[in-house]
């Protein structure tokens, strides 16, 4: 071997040598960057959410010693949310990474039906199942498209005049009004004004929300939903611009069957609504009417109450963005209907408005306590200002 073979035999393996240590160093960097954002991105006493979370200490003893408490929290029994969570298991499933593990369905779950049931901050929820608030914001919206999709033949519009008359029955049974077939409204859901919207949300009841328009059967469940229209129209307005009011006027109805609605709604071979007085004093008959339609429509009153308080998220301002409300609301409303057909425990008796058929008072449904109680809260508490006590030492 001469020298210059020497030579370059000498400085390739120098080259080789500087080659490995600068890819160790590279490699060690690129772990310690790795593991410096792990820990920015996850903090220490929430990777310990398997340990010392809700969903692995709280809940497990709810299910376990105190259901009533556990349906408190998640509207539902361990075994109605076992079977949920089976249903939107393959839907919300993310695999691991080497950067971090996914969160279980599981959490996934309790964490939106906690939201759902009680509208706690995303904060509050971090710290309470120990998951970051970023990942709640992004998968609440996924989760709630999930619970639609899964209970989507919950709510639907019935397919056959046999469907429609089982609805009339039980509207003449329940309600002593034959011949109708659901009882249609509409219901405001506050919200904060996103930004730089404009008067696109600003109603004319003088706030800024989005419409849920429903049509109720007999039985407190929703046979349509419509979540998300222009809110400067009136009911009326709204309801004939949902695919819905077409299919109406196509006949979706069997002949002598109708919807029920009030003073807001056109009057219409399909659809009744109250008389005017306008053009004077009603007659008796006139008077009984609106009576009795007014208490077949108290149904729908009852099933945006039971909506309302439970799943209060909707029962204030949502501060989200309307995209994200119209899924809240979709997954709310299946969430009911599918209760309000498998559980019995859902909807007790004394949760609805109920009549003395002998005297014909109206003896108030839960609901309406729940709301008053949660409202007098706010007023003295988060929702009070200076002036009210101005007030209530003039009066007393």
């Amino acid at each position: 071997m001469n020298v210059d073979s020497t030579h370059r035999e000498i400085v390739r393996n120098a080259l080789i040598n500087l080659t490995d240590l600068l890819l160790k160093e590279v490699t060690k960097a690129l772990e310690e960057e790795k593991n410096r954002k792990k820990r920015i991105w996850t903090k220490d006493w929430i990777l310990r959410r398997d340990e010392r979370g809700a969903s692995a200490l709280l809940l497990k003893e709810l299910a376990a010693e105190d259901v009533k408490e556990y349906r408190l929290t998640m509207r539902m029994t361990p075994e109605m949310f076992e079977d949920l969570l089976k249903k939107v298991d393959p839907k919300i499933k993310k695999q691991d990474t080497t950067m971090r593990m996914a969160l279980t369905p599981r959490i996934k779950l309790e964490t939106t039906l906690n939201f759902l049931a009680t509208g706690d901050s995303y904060r509050s929820l971090q710290n309470h199942y120990r998951v970051s608030k970023c990942s709640i914001s992004k998968f609440i919206p996924e989760v709630c498209d999930a619970i639609y999709e899964s209970l989507y033949e919950y709510i639907k519009v019935p397919a056959s005049e046999n469907n429609w008359k089982t609805i009339s029955s039980g509207f003449e049974t329940h309600w002593n009004f034959p011949n109708c077939c659901g009882a249609i409204d509409g219901k405001h859901i506050l919200i904060l004004a996103p930004p730089n919207c404009g008067s696109e949300y600003f109603s004319y009841k003088g706030s800024n929300s989005i419409v849920l328009m429903v049509v109720v059967d007999f039985n407190y469940k929703f046979l349509y939903i419509n979540v998300g229209a222009e809110v400067s129209q009136s009911d009326g307005g709204i309801f004939k611009n949902c695919s819905i009011s077409d299919e109406f006027e196509r006949g979706l109805l069997p002949e002598g069957l109708f919807l029920l609605g009030d003073d807001a709604f056109p009057l219409k071979p399909y659809l009744l609504k109250p008389y005017k007085t306008y053009r004077g004093p009603l007659t008796i008959p006139e008077e009984m009417f609106n009576y009795r339609l007014s208490r077949a429509r108290r149904i729908e009153e009852n099933a945006f109450g039971i909506l309302m308080s439970r799943f209060r998220i909707l029962d204030g301002k949502i501060d989200l963005k309307p995209s994200t409300i119209r899924k809240l609301v979709f997954a709310a409303c299946s969430i009911h209907n599918w209760l309000r057909e498998s559980s019995p425990s859902y909807l007790l008796a004394s949760a609805v408005d109920q009549e003395n058929i002998h005297t014909g008072e109206i003896i108030p449904g839960i609901w309406r306590t729940e709301i008053e109680e949660r409202m007098k809260d706010y007023f003295n508490n988060d929702g009070a200002v200076p002036w009210q006590y101005r007030y209530i030492s003039l009066i007393m």
